[in-house]
């Protein structure tokens, strides 16, 4: 079967409902890891993994060394589990098919098949959705992170303001195993009376400045704040390592292509708006105002401007200028774009 969510398959697994195969690819490893390992850690007890669990490495084996050992019978147990990680690494992998269209019934395979996936029109793809199971793991875009954020941690009893899930995807990006590292860490942190992640919360145990990061530019720039945009990139100056110019202009350059979307919407209710931006609703009146200030064709000057500024951050079209000083110009003549 092809399972369309990691959730189905570990239901399924703790209901002790195992399936000969489980192939497990796509670009997003956290769910492929979170899937390989419930399996790893809790189909076997302990004294069963002694003789009937093995882990394979793809880097220097082939599919008929994974068959032969798939092919083997448990000693005093009901499976055999064979996990096979980083699976990408092995050549012909489609040979497998010759062990997938049989399996061995008792014997549980496990493929870790990272930062790739099977072609679907290939008979061992079929193979795969007919005996087993084939899981697609996708990376998360940038606009669906912080509401990724605030599930997992409802799921944990924890809340979040909406600025705190929003300053966390800026700062974490997109790779989950580090998100639920520094969520983890900042759940531990958190009084019991009171489980709510805040701003401050995240500049104490993480470091992000709650006044000083790439969402405060945005409004300060959206509502024309000059001032406080230049106080910003003079933080931003001294502290270089953890705020990047190429990650600020890639944020407006974001920004501003949402505000050049509100523009184009002819229904400008609030949800609609928040759905068409992929936003929470509470920012959709940061985005009204900033629109107001800018209208489409200041707008397409904008991403205009910060293409160009993107390459002079990267030596094209500069003879050499500090990168705060190019931001600095940015900046400016977005505010006061004629």
């Amino acid at each position: 079967m092809k399972a369309e969510n990691h959730e189905e398959i570990l239901q399924d697994l703790k209901n002790k409902i195992y399936k000969p195969v489980y192939f497990l690819a796509g670009d997003e490893p956290y769910y492929i890891d979170l899937i390989s390992d419930y399996i790893e850690e809790k189909v076997l007890d302990e004294t069963e993994k002694a003789f009937n669990q093995i882990i394979m490495y793809g880097d220097g084996i082939t599919p008929y060394q994974i068959i032969d050992v798939a092919r083997r019978y448990p000693m005093m147990a009901a499976h055999l589990v064979v996990i096979v990680k980083e699976a990408q690494l092995i050549k012909k992998i489609e040979d497998l098919a010759l062990y997938v269209q049989n399996p061995q019934k008792s014997t549980i395979l496990v493929i870790n098949y990272k930062y790739k996936t099977l072609d679907k029109r290939t008979k061992f793809y079929k193979a795969v959705v007919e005996t087993g199971v084939y899981f697609e793991s996708n990376r998360l875009r940038d606009y669906e992170v912080p509401a990724w954020i605030e599930n997992f941690l409802k799921k944990k009893g924890v809340k979040t303001e909406p600025d705190a899930g929003r300053m966390l995807t800026e700062y974490l990006g997109t790779d989950l195993h580090k998100i639920v590292n520094e969520l983890e860490k900042l759940i531990i942190t958190l009084p019991k009376d009171k489980p709510v992640i805040t701003l401050s919360h995240i500049e104490k145990h993480i470091g992000i400045s709650k006044d000083f990061n790439n969402f405060e530019l945005q409004k300060a720039i959206g509502e024309k704040n000059a001032y406080k945009a230049a106080l910003i990139i003079k933080y931003f100056e001294s502290n270089p390592r953890d705020n990047p110019v190429n990650l600020t202009i890639a944020s407006l350059f974001s920004y501003f292509s949402k505000i050049l979307t509100y523009h184009c919407l002819q229904d400008k209710s609030k949800n609609n708006v928040a759905a068409a931006l992929g936003i929470h609703p509470f920012f959709v009146r940061e985005y009204e105002t900033a629109a107001a200030s800018y209208n489409m064709r200041k707008v397409v000057e904008i991403i205009s401007l910060l293409r160009i500024y993107d390459m002079k951050t990267k030596g094209f079209g500069d003879a050499g200028t500090p990168q705060a000083e190019l931001l600095k110009e940015l900046v400016f003549k977005i505010i006061h774009l004629p």
